[in-house]
């Protein structure tokens, strides 16, 4: 038998794709990633074109240097354009892989799984950019995220960076994990999903820990021509 991959009607219909991944041959998949991923380097681009995450090269705008600021910013643009590719490709299919070769799941109900994980990311990323484009100004914590909260009550960046790496958004992602390799692991229901939440506060954890990289002292000594030890 085969069946027709339709994103929206399957997204509140797990166990009906589950069972059809497991009996029949699907069709039109890859169009449908393959959408996704185009929309997704879209909404990367637009966030860089509309100003997210270029306060950094403000200084030669301000300075004047026209010419400089611009090339900056199709540098920039270009950098972004690269990421997202890395970002939905390891989402994607980085993310499959790991899950496949760990825990002995079908490689294609992997993939199926991590597309859904990598569409709630940008649709989190683009409803968090809509709100930003409509205010007007940005800020690094997602609203969507523990992080305002824990902001209020923590002044450690590492804290408050690993929080808001939880959102709303990721319950949603463990809850389609959790419905998908339950029906292919062992393991009992609860140690699962244990396992599943202990994975995204590790992987929140290790954002979080970012902060502690001098990733701007590196790349001001990259582009100073600093050699380490002189």
């Amino acid at each position: 038998m085969i069946f027709d991959f339709k994103f929206w009607h399957y997204f509140a219909r797990q166990g009906e794709l589950i069972h059809n991944l497991e009996n029949s041959e699907m069709r039109h998949f890859n169009k449908r990633l393959g959408w996704l991923f185009a929309l997704g380097v879209l909404l990367f681009a637009v966030r860089e074109i509309w100003g997210m995450n270029t306060s950094t090269l403000t200084p030669y705008l301000i300075a004047g240097d026209f010419d400089t600021y611009t090339l900056a910013r199709w540098i920039s643009l270009a950098g972004t354009l690269i990421w997202a590719g890395i970002y939905l490709a390891f989402h994607t299919y980085g993310a499959a892989f790991l899950f496949s070769r760990i825990l002995k799941i079908p490689w294609r109900a992997a993939l199926v799984m991590q597309t859904y994980v990598t569409a709630i990311l940008v649709i989190e990323k683009a409803l968090l950019f809509l709100i930003f484009a409509v205010l007007g100004y940005t800020t690094f914590l997602s609203m969507f995220s523990f992080g305002p909260l824990a902001a209020m009550f923590f002044d450690h960046s590492f804290i408050i960076l690993t929080f808001n790496q939880l959102t709303i958004f990721t319950s949603l992602i463990i809850a389609i994990q959790y419905r998908f390799l339950r029906n292919y692991v062992e393991f009992s229901p609860k140690l699962l999903l244990f396992g599943l939440i202990i994975l995204h506060l590790l992987i929140a954890v290790a954002i979080g820990a970012l902060d502690f990289v001098p990733v701007e002292d590196m790349l001001e000594g990259f582009t100073e021509g600093d050699v380490p030890g002189e």
